[in-house]
């Protein structure tokens, strides 16, 4: 498996991985990544923007999962880590270590502090955000556009965050 920028053509593959997985763990409602309007086009959302970018996990030459990150709430120090998903055949390999350090070494350079949002349901995932340092917040921050998500993170990228 390996690690790279998200090209055009990755767009349908990314999507299915990641409304696969959201069907999954019944994450395919209203509030929540399965209805962005970026979901389409994954590739034009993180290139219009500096401070955005997104990687692919390829694996034979499919696409077997991805994330992003972005601003947060349109500016600011604060970024989202996003759209972080992956195959059940990609799970469990270590290569989702690889590509949340891949997208937290480039977050650095453009950020104070990294924040997400996921379901409580997604316990695996829940792990490996407090396994990576992320930290619990109680409520989301504000601005928000994810109502229906239950569980938030936040972590800091640089002495100057913490």
């Amino acid at each position: 498996m390996k690690i790279r920028p998200i090209e055009i053509k990755d767009n349908a593959g990314i999507e299915r991985v990641i409304r696969e997985t959201l069907i999954e763990f019944g994450g395919n409602r209203e509030g929540l990544a399965w209805a962005d309007p970026s979901m389409h086009d994954l590739y034009s959302y993180y290139n219009e923007a500096p401070g955005r970018a997104y990687w692919i996990v390829e694996a034979d030459g499919q696409v077997a999962g991805g994330c992003g990150i972005a601003e947060f709430a349109g500016a600011g120090p604060v970024c989202e880590l996003q759209k972080m998903y992956l195959t059940a055949d990609a799970r469990g390999t270590g290569i989702a270590a690889k590509l949340l350090e891949t997208a937290l070494e480039f977050a650095r350079r453009h950020y104070g502090s990294c924040y997400l949002e996921t379901l409580q349901s997604m316990q695996a995932a829940n792990r490996f955000y407090l396994k990576h340092g992320f930290k619990p917040l109680d409520a989301p921050l504000s601005g928000s556009e994810h109502f229906a998500c239950d569980a938030w993170y936040i972590k800091a990228l640089s002495a100057k965050a913490e």
